[in-house]
């Protein structure tokens, strides 16, 4: 199964969702910020994506630029700082059993479903 973690407002959210539609592969959507993540949720997908938490996470957002661009954060507390504003979550991110890839450019996800 194919989970696309979307934001609706997004619209290279909404681009990504469109080519994952247009694939014909079946696939749920898990609207992220309507119903957050777990910690243990946002590991798996840092681990299927290969990335550390700094590489998800959006530093232009207002929230991370007030409160908390110029801490010292592990990745434990970047986690933690995720949950808790998922906001913060790059997007979209198109995950299979296996792995999973943030849907910019779309041809990453292009990639992903072949």
């Amino acid at each position: 199964m194919i989970t696309v973690y979307h934001n609706a407002r997004c619209k290279k959210s909404r681009e990504g969702l469109e080519i994952v539609k247009n694939s014909g592969k079946d696939y749920e959507v898990r609207e992220y910020l309507k119903e957050p993540l777990s910690e243990t949720e946002l590991k798996q997908i840092l681990d299927k994506l290969s990335f550390y938490p700094m590489q998800l996470i959006r530093t232009n957002e207002k929230i991370w630029k007030e409160e908390y661009k110029n801490k010292d954060l592990s990745d434990r507390e970047l986690i933690t700082v995720m949950v808790k504003n998922p906001k913060l979550i790059e997007r979209p991110i198109v995950e299979t059993k296996d792995t999973a890839v943030v849907g910019r450019p779309g041809s990453k996800i292009e990639d992903l479903l072949q």
